[in-house]
């Protein structure tokens, strides 16, 4: 199995990087272009909400403000011939993306909450998503079967 990583700063600026990152390993492996476009999207929502919120500064009610705080974030690859595995690490607060229920898609765009449908496209796009938080760290890892 080929592991590559990329180690950056969780800032916004830096998703070109990440999504540079990624495609141009994929490609080398040679996964197909909707693969790569699936987890590019994946990997974009991921890294996104990373860099807004994970080392960000909390308002008096305790919910983050986005971008108001930076640290350092690994993006992990490794490929073989039966799959992709894309972990993301960061130091941020303790968060596990997965406890958020789905939305109801059955309900108009109107009626549905804000937010929560990121996690849920990339839960759509990959094949299993697991979090943990070990040793100070947020560790969220995406399998995509080939």
């Amino acid at each position: 199995m080929m592991e590559q990583k990329l180690s950056l700063e969780a800032k916004i600026e830096n998703l070109d990087e990440v999504n540079g990152f990624v495609e141009s390993h994929l490609e080398e492996a040679g996964c197909s272009m909707k693969q790569i476009m699936q987890i590019g999207l994946a990997v974009e929502e991921v890294y996104v909400n990373i860099a807004h919120y994970a080392y960000s500064d909390k308002d008096a009610d305790g919910k983050p403000i986005p971008d108001t705080g930076t640290g350092p974030a690994d993006i992990i690859l490794n490929v073989d011939d039966s799959k992709i595995l894309l972990t993301f690490v960061d130091e941020g607060m303790e968060y596990d993306p997965l406890k958020k229920e789905d939305p109801d898609t059955t309900l108009s765009i109107e009626e549905r909450e804000i937010g929560g449908l990121g996690i849920f496209m990339v839960k759509k796009v990959m094949d299993d998503v697991s979090y943990r938080y070990e040793g100070g760290k947020n560790i969220l890892t995406l399998t995509k079967m080939r």
